[in-house]
């Protein structure tokens, strides 16, 4: 196979899982986009979580909402909580990685505030402790995931009330390019909905 063959594939690849994630999460796209308007609506605000590539589309999310999507208008709250690298090093050196997200969550959190979590896996054990903290302060989650769900789908984790957007692919990279889209979607109707 060619170097342009690869390059070919991957983009027919990309083309496929998105149109297979639109097809499954348009309506929970919907429900996740109308589930933030209303927290915001309500004076909470989004803290978002990931790590890696799902840390970046973590603090994607937040800096469209701080700063801007496509549009003028007010600054939206929400927090990257994979950021601010004293706390999560002292966090991972005097108790666990695991409790990177979920100590943050537990001083930062608020009832009706939005956990808005992204690994591709669905394993991260991070992400696990933040949604057990999310669901302690009574916060509302969606968790962005894709191959089975892994832990998180295994040990139903996830309450009636919170959202996953589950890419239908196994492939990480395949999956990352969807959370963009979906990311994009999130902002795009939160926007619409708030500012016409």
């Amino acid at each position: 196979m060619s170097l342009q063959e690869r390059i070919y594939q991957h983009f027919t690849d990309s083309i496929q899982t998105k149109h297979e994630a639109l097809e499954l999460l348009a309506a929970p796209i919907e429900s996740a986009a109308q589930l933030i308007v209303q927290s915001l609506l309500d004076n909470g605000k989004v803290l978002t979580c990931g790590n890696g590539g799902s840390a970046g589309d973590a603090q994607h999310f937040s800096s469209e909402m701080l700063n801007r999507f496509e549009r003028e208008r007010p600054s939206l709250p929400a927090i990257a909580l994979s950021t601010d690298t004293s706390t999560i090093t002292s966090i991972a050196n005097d108790y666990s990685y695991d409790q990177i997200f979920s100590k943050q969550l537990r001083a930062l959190g608020q009832a009706g505030d939005i956990l808005l979590a992204y690994t591709t896996s669905g394993n991260s054990g991070n992400v696990v402790e933040a949604i057990k903290a999310a669901h302690d302060r009574e916060m509302n989650i969606i968790i962005v995931t894709g191959k089975d769900g892994g832990t998180i789908a295994s040990q139903a984790l996830l309450k009636e009330t919170d959202i996953e957007l589950r890419v239908p692919s196994n492939s990480t990279a395949r999956i990352q390019e969807v959370h963009l889209v979906i990311t994009h979607c999130l902002c795009d109707l939160i926007d619409y909905q708030l500012f016409g």
